[in-house]
C-alpha cells in the first residue's frame, strides 16, 4: 500500500502522527505492508516552495494508492491574494485527483451523547448519519468575478453542474445506501435554483435503477432544521457541494465535537483523500491538546473504503469505542470526570485497545 501523506498547518502533524502509530498497529495486525512519503501542501507549502501545492505533491499523489491529509490554513496566511492561500491548494489537490465524492459520516459514539448540544432523547442513544457531498463542482468551482459598477462593486459565483456530474454522484450515494439502510435523501434547494431542478431530475431518474433505497427530497433550509429537530430520520444524505459542506459542519456539532469526525473523498476506484473535518486550530498547535480522533477515523475509513479492510475499519472504530468507554478524553470533549489526557496519549489509548 502506498500511502502519500500531508501533514499540512497547524495541528496537522500532530494529529497524523497518532494516525500513523494506528496505520503501523493495523499493519502488524492484519498483516500488510506499507510505505508512505510525506509532501507539502497549505501554508507549509506557501512558506516552503512559494505555493501551497506544488507540483510534486500532486505527482506523489497520483502515483499512491491513498492519500492522508491533516489540516490546512491558519491566520498567518489570510492576507495572502486567493490563489495562494491554504485553502486553494486544498481545492486544488481534489481537482487534481478527481476526488468527486465526499464522505462525511456523523457518528455520535454512545459515550459522549452527554458531549452532544441535543437532549438525549432526541439523539435515542447515537448516530450515524452519511453525507455524500459533491465535491469539485458548483459555486466553489464555477465562474467568478468582481468588477466596479457605479457606486461601487459587483461580485458572482456560478453554481455550474452538469447531468454527467450529478450522475456519477448519485450512483456512489445509492451505492452507500444499499449497504446502510437503504434510505437516502437528496437536499436541494429545487423551488429556487435551476441547478437543483437537474439534480432533482438527475437523481429521480437513476433512483427507478435502485428500488430497493427509499428515496426522499428535502429543501436545504428545511434539512437544515429537521438536523436539529429529528436527526435520526436521516440515514445518507446526498447534496451539491456549498449546501454539503455547510450541513456535514452543522451534522458535525451533534457529536459533541469537529475533532471526532473523519471524511474521505473517492471517486469511482478504490482510490480516496482521507482527512478530519476539523480545521488545522493554530491556536492549539504544539501543544499537545489536539484531538486525533477524526484523523484516526479518517484512517480506518482509508482501510475499509480504499483497501476493502471492513474488520480493520470495524476494529479502531471499537478501540476508540472503549477509551471513551473508560473515561478517556482531550480538551474539546472533556467532562466532569473525565481522565484528561493530550494527543499523544489518546493515540497510545487507541493503539493499545487495538
Amino acid at each position: 500500500m502506498k500511502i502519500a501523506i500531508i501533514p499540512g498547518d497547524g495541528i496537522g502533524k500532530e494529529i497524523i502522527e497518532q494516525a500513523k502509530k494506528v496505520l503501523k498497529a493495523a499493519s502488524v495486525k492484519y498483516k500488510f505492508d506499507f510505505e508512505y512519503e510525506e509532501v507539502l501542501l497549505g501554508g507549509a507549502a506557501v512558506d516552503a516552495t512559494g505555493v501551497p501545492l506544488p507540483d510534486k505533491t500532486v505527482e506523489v499523489c497520483k502515483k499512491s494508492d491513498a492519500v492522508l491529509l491533516g489540516a490546512v490554513g491558519g491566520p498567518k496566511w489570510d492576507s495572502l491574494p486567493s490563489k495562494l492561500r491554504p485553502e486553494a491548494g486544498l481545492l486544488g489537490i481534489r481537482k487534481a485527483l478527481g476526488v468527486f465524492a465526499n464522505l462525511r459520516p456523523a457518528i455520535l459514539f454512545p459515550e459522549l451523547i452527554s458531549a452532544s448540544n441535543l437532549k438525549p432523547e432526541v439523539l435515542g442513544g447515537g448516530l450515524d448519519i452519511m453525507i455524500v457531498r459533491e465535491l469539485i463542482g458548483g459555486a466553489y468551482f464555477g465562474e467568478k468575478n468582481r468588477i466596479d459598477i457605479e457606486g461601487g462593486k459587483k461580485a458572482w459565483d456560478t453554481i455550474s453542474y452538469t447531468s454527467f456530474e450529478i450522475d456519477r454522484i448519485t450512483r456512489k450515494a445509492f451505492e452507500i445506501a444499499r449497504k446502510r439502510n437503504n434510505k437516502l435523501t437528496l437536499v436541494d434547494k429545487a423551488n429556487v435554483l435551476e441547478s437543483s431542478k437537474l439534480w432533482r431530475e438527475v437523481v429521480g431518474n437513476i433512483a427507478k435503477e435502485y428500488e430497493d433505497v427509499e428515496i426522499n427530497y428535502m429543501y436545504v433550509d428545511n434539512a437544515s432544521m429537521q438536523l436539529i429537530r429529528d436527526p435520526k430520520q436521516f440515514d445518507v444524505i446526498l447534496t451539491e457541494n456549498m449546501f454539503g459542506d455547510i450541513l456535514s459542519d452543522e451534522a458535525s456539532m451533534l457529536t459533541g465535537s469537529l475533532g471526532m469526525l473523519p471524511s474521505a473523498s473517492v471517486r469511482g476506484d478504490s482510490f480516496g483523500l482521507y482527512e478530519p473535518v476539523h480545521g488545522s486550530a493554530p491556536d492549539i498547535a504544539g501543544q499537545n491538546k489536539a484531538n486525533p480522533i477524526g484523523t484516526i477515523m479518517s484512517v480506518a475509513m482509508m482501510l475499509k473504503y480504499s483497501f476493502n479492510m471492513e474488520q480493520a475499519y470495524v476494529d479502531i472504530k471499537n478501540a476508540i469505542s472503549k477509551v471513551l468507554e473508560e473515561g478517556y478524553r482531550t480538551g474539546d470533549i472533556a467532562l466532569e470526570g473525565s481522565k484528561l489526557v493530550g494527543t499523544e496519549e489518546m493515540g497510545d489509548l487507541i493503539v493499545n485497545n487495538l
